[in-house]
């Protein structure tokens, strides 16, 4: 039998929806880069919610490059604002802080894919049979 989602998970999952919605729509920043919200985790007593963001860009973020501290320091200065449009349009009674991070997944799965081409090259490594060798 499958999970049920909890009260928390589906409050994270609609905020995260909100959050794209609004920072999209309104946060008018120059600084601010293309955020994607990779992920939202409520804590359990609904006091904070971590919001994990990446870039849109060509090439390889970090932590510490400049595009990325501007655009958490312009999400960070957002909190407030956001915190009260996501606790009208959910009519949460309690919304959580919000607490942006930058997500490192997206660069990590980046790199590990390039070590794994790097190892093994782009060639599948089974050749599929061929259905016309074989009378089908």
């Amino acid at each position: 039998m499958p999970k049920e989602f909890s009260r928390v998970d589906r409050i994270a999952d609609q905020m995260q929806r909100e959050l794209a919605q609004l920072i999209q729509r309104d946060i008018k920043d120059p600084r601010l880069g293309m955020v994607t919200i990779n992920a939202v985790k409520v804590s359990r007593d609904m006091g904070y919610a971590d919001i994990y963001v990446s870039l849109l860009t060509t090439e390889d973020l970090d932590e510490d490059s400049p595009e990325v501290q501007e655009s958490l320091i312009v999400l960070r200065k957002a909190a407030g604002y956001l915190r009260g449009q996501i606790g009208r349009a959910m009519k949460l009674r309690m919304v959580p802080l919000l607490r942006f991070h930058f997500d490192k997944l997206p660069g990590k799965s980046r790199h590990m894919d390039a070590l794994i081409d790097q190892a093994v090259g782009k060639t599948p490594p089974v050749d599929k049979p061929d259905d016309t060798e074989s009378g089908h």
